[in-house]
This record gives C-alpha cells, sequence and structure tokens, in this order.
C-alpha cells in the first residue's frame, strides 16, 4: 500500500508545480470514485493477470487505478494509479 501513497505524491507535486488552484478537489475526485469499488468490484475493466482499471474522469483530470478484486474475502486492493497521459504503472506494477 506505501507505493499507493507515492502514487498521490507524484500527483500533488506535478499539480502543484503547474500551479493548479483546485488540488485537494482533484484528489478527493480520486478518492470518491475508488469509493465506489466498496459496492461495485467489478465496475472497471479486466486486464493483465486478473486485475482491472477503473477510469476516473478525464483530459488533464483523468487518471487510472490499478486494482485486484478476491472474491473469496470480497475485498478489494487498490495496486496503482496513474494518469491517464502517463503509459504503464511506475515501479512495474
Amino acid at each position: 500500500m506505501p507505493e499507493v501513497f507515492e502514487d498521490f505524491d507524484r500527483f500533488f507535486d506535478h499539480l502543484m508545480e503547474f500551479e493548479v488552484d483546485d488540488v485537494p478537489e482533484r484528489i478527493g475526485e480520486i478518492v470518491q470514485a475508488v469509493q465506489i469499488l466498496a459496492h461495485s468490484p467489478l465496475i472497471g475493466r479486466k486486464v493483465r493477470g486478473g486485475q482491472r482499471e477503473l477510469v476516473i474522469g478525464h483530459g488533464s483530470r483523468g487518471y487510472v487505478a490499478l486494482y485486484r478484486f478476491v472474491p473469496d474475502i470480497d475485498t478489494v486492493f487498490v495496486l496503482a494509479f496513474r494518469s491517464q497521459r502517463e503509459e504503464g504503472y511506475p515501479r512495474g506494477r
């Protein structure tokens, strides 16, 4: 889970570098979208290795959450976040 916090740090640093006014709102949008997974864990598109991606927002406000749903324990594990404009996930996740 610490890697996920590193993703948020990366987003925060990027937004601050470009002097974006609504940084807390943008981070809040990501958190709010991920909370949907508690009730609808299969909403994301399937990707490799049994993982899924949840697309959040669009354009410069667009992000993707990589996660895995384990139905046996009814739990979602968020593995990584990235901007929609980034290719792949940091650290090969």
